[in-house]
């Protein structure tokens, strides 16, 4: 049992670690980010489209679902049936794990297409945590090889 408890609390902090994976919106910064210039070019939306932004896959889900079933199959049978029960637990969990990990992780996001002032045209995906329409003026914020739509 305390086993199990133990394994319980693997799957929070690796489900708590991959779920402060970095941010895809427009108005959140890395460390790295900060104090850093960044060229401004200004544009209008010509249009907006709801995207889906894959969660991660770092394997953080896959290894504490690995332990989690290896536990709980090393539980089934005495011997070999227990070792075989941790091998299919172990294997099982990791893949319920690394979907899951994969599942939490998804965002909504929006690719947001500005003609730019110069009339050039861009793309740019970010986190749908900001409504933008057609017609909006909008800053193009670059710079470290990101960019990023605000109003």
């Amino acid at each position: 049992m305390r086993t199990l408890v133990l394994a319980g609390f693997m799957i929070l902090g690796a489900a708590m670690v991959s779920g402060c994976a970095s941010s895809n919106s427009g108005s959140a910064y890395s460390r790295d980010q900060a104090r850093t210039e960044q060229t401004v070019r200004m544009g209008v939306v010509e249009h907006v489209r709801e995207v889906q932004i894959e969660g991660t896959k770092t394997g953080a889900g896959g290894a504490a679902g690995g332990v989690v079933g290896g536990v709980a199959g090393s539980n089934v049978g005495k011997g070999k049936g227990s070792v075989i029960g941790t091998v299919v637990g172990v294997v099982a969990g990791a893949v319920v794990g690394g979907k899951t990990e994969e599942a939490v992780t998804k965002k909504q996001g929006l690719e947001i297409t500005v003609k730019l002032d110069s009339g050039s045209m861009v793309a740019i995906v970010q986190e749908a945590d900001e409504l933008f329409a057609v017609g909006d003026r909008v800053r193009i914020l670059s710079g470290q090889g990101n960019s990023r739509v605000t109003h």
